[in-house]
């Protein structure tokens, strides 16, 4: 963590699954090891995977983003939660002393309510593919 304080991530059931296949791997410091073993995965090998998929314009923190916005536009739950989930630092300075929690059980509500977001059906005509696409006047 760049802040240097401990940050809990309540894990959903498709990243349990994600952690349960890895588990099958060499054992590592690392839940993705880099190269070598010992180092963390660096960031050019994520934008490689990605581009891999298929994915070549995407970037790793636009997941963090793109988390962000859903929670904004398509949920209920409070904004400070949502910054919370990002191990953003919510409040004045006064807030953030007397902040015992970390909300860790609303929280993995939420985080249960973004993978079923994310491994759920894509809506009929949900997504529209702007490369390419004509805009009439």
């Amino acid at each position: 963590m760049k802040a240097r304080r401990e940050h809990r991530v309540p894990l959903s059931e498709p990243a349990l699954e994600v952690l349960m296949a890895v588990r099958r791997l060499p054992p590592s410091l690392f839940v993705f090891p880099g190269h070598p073993p010992w180092r963390p995965v660096s960031p050019p090998v994520m934008l490689e995977v990605m581009h891999r998929m298929g994915r070549a314009g995407l970037t790793v923190h636009g997941f963090r983003s793109c988390f962000r916005d859903w929670a904004a536009e398509r949920t209920g739950f409070p904004a400070e939660l949502a910054e919370m989930a990002l191990a953003h630092s919510v409040g004045t300075k006064v807030e953030q002393a007397y902040r015992r929690s970390d909300l860790f059980e609303k929280r993995r509500e939420l985080m249960r309510h973004w993978a079923a977001y994310c491994t759920g059906p894509v809506p009929a005509g949900g997504v529209v593919s702007l490369a390419g696409a004509r805009i009439s006047a």
